[in-house]
């Protein structure tokens, strides 16, 4: 199964019973980011991140509220929040298993790290993958923006090897780009999710089936491959 649902995540959940989803992998609205065309960075007057070829309607919402992360917890067994910085009382949960994604970006006023609360009893890891602008940690296979918070593959796969066990359904409640997707597809794991922006649920479904085309010429078999060579060391 790998399917993203067009709807609103909080009435999808409703119907999901209880511990459903062995993980869910997710990235919440951390409120409205949009100021005149652009990404803001709130921690800066500067305005770097030019974002006029997206379309932003999705982010004049609301921060994500509490009633959201009490139904995701309920529906999954562990959970991966980005952003987990942006919501420590809504979570309301303590954490010694944080994840921090450093995207290399340079000199410049923008986040060095993303953050990530997670619900394992693990010690804290940190993933390095430049994504700064045009310049990506794989810039051989480099992939196109279509999302003003699009997180790369690479991230996905390395969360999926790390915190996943094969035959896990993975939950995702903002699809967004649709990168969470293909991981899963190539690494072999079931995949739900959600998306309310009709927009960007047609992007991301164009992006995968094309995804999907390409790499199914030669079956994934990344999974395999990891565990082999975990059991050689």
């Amino acid at each position: 199964m790998n399917k993203v649902h067009l709807c609103d995540c909080m009435e999808f959940m409703k119907g999901v019973p209880d511990k459903y989803y062995e993980l869910a992998i997710v990235d919440p609205i951390y409120g409205d980011v949009t100021q005149g065309g652009y990404m803001s960075n709130p921690h800066t007057t500067d305005k770097l991140a030019k974002a006029i070829d997206y379309h932003l309607s999705i982010w004049s919402q609301e921060k994500t509220p509490i009633e959201y992360f009490n139904e995701l917890i309920r529906i999954s067994k562990n959970q991966i929040i980005w952003g987990g910085n942006y919501f420590q009382t809504s979570i309301n949960r303590n954490s010694q298993c944080w994840i921090v994604w450093d995207k290399q970006n340079g000199d410049n006023n923008f986040a060095d790290c993303e953050l990530a609360w997670t619900s394992f009893n693990k010690a804290i890891r940190k993933f390095t993958f430049r994504w700064a602008g045009m310049l990506q940690g794989n810039m051989k296979n480099k992939e196109v923006r279509i999302h003003p918070t699009q997180k790369p593959v690479a991230l996905y796969k390395w969360l999926l090897k790390n915190y996943a066990k094969p035959g896990d359904k993975i939950f995702d409640s903002h699809v967004g780009s649709g990168s969470i997707r293909i991981a899963c597809h190539d690494m072999g794991f079931d995949f739900e999710g959600c998306e309310i922006d009709a927009d960007y649920w047609q992007a991301q479904e164009e992006r995968y089936q094309q995804h999907i085309l390409q790499i199914d010429l030669f079956p994934p078999k990344e999974l395999a491959k990891t565990e082999t060579q975990q059991a050689l060391f």
